[in-house]
């Protein structure tokens, strides 16, 4: 009889050992899954999708610093292409001029002063000249504020007889306006931009 009480004992023993460790195991799967499901919903909220084409993107809300090189190479990159891609046709030239001056400041309104008073937009439009440009390359100085860049280039003046092809290289500083707006996106301002080198590449005969 007290070896049957000892065996009912010994089964209650481990009974109740099993549902500590069962409930110990529920209790830790259950924080896991709240830990997973704030990791989750946190990853959602730095979730931001963009309509670009007619497509929905989806990009990543990420700190502002860690992508200060990527923004400020496509604020350059924008620039050049506004100011220097131009079509025979003095509205489209007007419309990527202005688009380009919202991106720099007087050093760059300047340098297009020049050009229209020299007549170079109106040679242009008169041989029917179309202008390309592929940025190739563009180095920048974090380690001093207003950042300082160099932008190196292929410049194409196409005509229907021939091609030309330059090698362009300018240099400026870009400051941080600490706001964006339609007109400039990534809310930056290039300022003392001059064109350093602008030769004709020699053609291989």
């Amino acid at each position: 009889m007290f070896t049957q009480f000892k065996n009912i004992d010994t089964a209650f023993q481990h009974i109740k050992r099993f549902s500590i460790y069962l409930i110990l195991a529920n209790v830790l799967i259950l924080c896991f899954g709240i830990y997973k499901s704030y990791e989750f919903a946190n990853k959602a909220q730095n979730r931001i999708h963009i309509l670009y084409n007619g497509k929905v993107l989806e990009a990543i809300a990420a700190d502002r610093k860690t992508n200060i090189p990527v923004e400020l190479r496509d604020h350059i990159k924008t620039f050049h292409q506004y100011f220097f891609s131009m079509d025979p046709d003095e509205k489209a030239i007007l419309s990527n001029m202005t688009k380009a001056l919202y991106l720099a400041d007087e050093s760059a309104k300047k340098q297009y002063d020049n050009l229209k008073e020299s007549g170079y937009y109106s040679n242009l439009i008169s041989a029917n000249i179309s202008q390309e440009i592929e940025v190739d390359s563009i180095a920048l100085d974090l380690n001093a504020y207003p950042y300082q860049f160099r932008c190196y280039a292929t410049q194409k003046l196409i005509r229907s007889s021939s091609t030309v092809v330059r090698n362009l290289v300018t240099t400026g500083e870009v400051r941080d306006l600490k706001s964006q707006t339609d007109n400039n996106p990534h809310g930056f301002l290039i300022q003392r931009w001059e064109t350093i080198s602008n030769l004709d590449v020699p053609l291989n005969l």
